[in-house]
């Protein structure tokens, strides 16, 4: 016999194409699960991947340094941010740096929690929540306002001074808890900007009035000028009229 006969594919036995259908004949007569969403949400996983959020510290300064980590690291590139420079006068995080735009595309995000392992000051979290649909491109954008924690007891909204005699190391080691007392928010630049041209609009307008006063304190001299010139010119022109007469 040929060796290539005797190598031939064997026959396999009928039972075998019932047993590869056992499991779905199996599932037939299963009893149905129906989810009634969204009367009734079905609890998630503590470590759920669901919509991110910024955390902060607890005075209320941002976690985030704006060191775009979590840009770098995310493979479907949802993730924009933009750091800037804290100032003394204009205070967003203990360090040097803050992260002044952050946004997240949930239409290129795939939940994969890349992200929050790349942050290195566990500013990034994901939280439970993963009811993200919308009815536009735009909405699906989330900002740092709608990203950012909400703030909690003990907490002042940003931007504000750090806790006095602590630097950005005693955060990072839990040493502050809340906010010192007697701490209030810092004016941002946009909030002095939007006020420098009401200003200078009232300074022109004080301006106008005293000019329009001046022109008008003008013009009652100059009224008054030209009635003495009127009375001097009718003495005059009387006097030569009683000369006439006279001679």
């Amino acid at each position: 016999m040929p060796e290539s006969e005797s190598r031939g594919a064997h026959p396999q036995p009928p039972r075998s194409s019932a047993a590869g259908f056992g499991v779905t004949f199996k599932d037939m007569f299963k009893k149905r699960l129906t989810e009634q969403y969204p009367e009734y949400k079905k609890p998630t996983a503590p470590r759920f991947h669901g919509r991110h959020q910024l955390n902060r510290h607890p005075d209320g300064l941002e976690k985030c340094v704006g060191c775009e980590l979590c840009a770098w690291a995310c493979p479907a590139d949802a993730i924009y941010v933009e750091g800037a420079d804290n100032t003394d006068e204009e205070r967003y995080s203990p360090g040097e740096r803050y992260g002044r735009v952050y946004q997240i595309n949930y239409l290129r995000c795939i939940l994969c929690g890349l992200c929050v392992e790349a942050c290195p000051t566990r500013a990034l979290t994901m939280t439970n929540e993963y009811e993200l649909a919308d009815s536009s491109r735009e909405s699906l954008i989330y900002t740092k306002k709608e990203l950012l924690a909400g703030l909690e007891d003990g907490m002042v909204d940003t931007p504000h001074a750090i806790y006095p005699g602590t630097t950005e190391k005693d955060y990072y080691r839990g040493l502050v808890t809340e906010a010192a007392p007697g701490t209030v928010p810092q004016q941002t630049a946009e909030a002095a900007g939007a006020q420098e041209p009401a200003g200078t609009a009232g300074t022109a307008g004080a301006g106008k009035a005293n000019t329009g006063k001046a022109n008008t304190g003008k013009a009652s001299a100059a009224d008054a000028s030209a009635g003495d010139a009127e009375s001097r010119t009718g003495d005059v022109t009387s006097g030569a009229g009683d000369a006439k007469e006279g001679r």
